[in-house]
């Protein structure tokens, strides 16, 4: 399932990327915001972060104005391997060697590049080995 998450600044990229996923049949679940009006983005990635662990599936696409906030307010949680990506070669690196959970975006990015993001960041794999010791160390599971 695809959690999708954002701020004011990012919410007409996330309507945009929603219309997107339907027109190729990809369920999504929108935990806000539903409108421009402003809001505080911590609290949306808190929505987002929820629904991401309902499920070891699950992954969360988070969108602001830079990318950034929801970027930090996402890993502030440890289940959760946030990443800012700001093109398909970040996506790639994020699944491949990060596990990334989160894709986090800004809301200024063209949709046809984001797009382009988003589909890498869905069809690439965890490579596992060395970056799973990696990421055992960032969890405090060292051996």
């Amino acid at each position: 399932m695809i959690v999708m998450a954002s701020d004011h600044r990012g919410y007409a990229l996330k309507e945009e990327l929603k219309t997107f996923f339907n027109q190729e049949n990809i369920i999504t679940i929108d935990v806000g915001t539903y409108s421009k009006e402003p809001v505080d983005y911590p609290d949306f990635a808190k929505l987002g972060i929820a629904k991401v662990l309902e499920n070891k599936n699950n992954v969360g696409i988070f969108i602001c104005g830079s990318g950034i906030g929801m970027s930090i307010a996402a890993n502030r949680n440890p289940k959760i391997r946030a990443g800012l990506c700001l093109n398909p070669k970040m996506a790639m690196l994020a699944r491949k060697d990060n596990d990334a959970n989160v894709l986090c975006i800004p809301g200024s990015l063209r949709t046809k590049k984001v797009i382009k993001i988003v589909k890498v960041f869905l069809t690439t794999s965890f490579e596992g080995g060395r970056h799973a010791r990696r990421l055992k160390k960032i969890s405090g599971v060292e051996k």
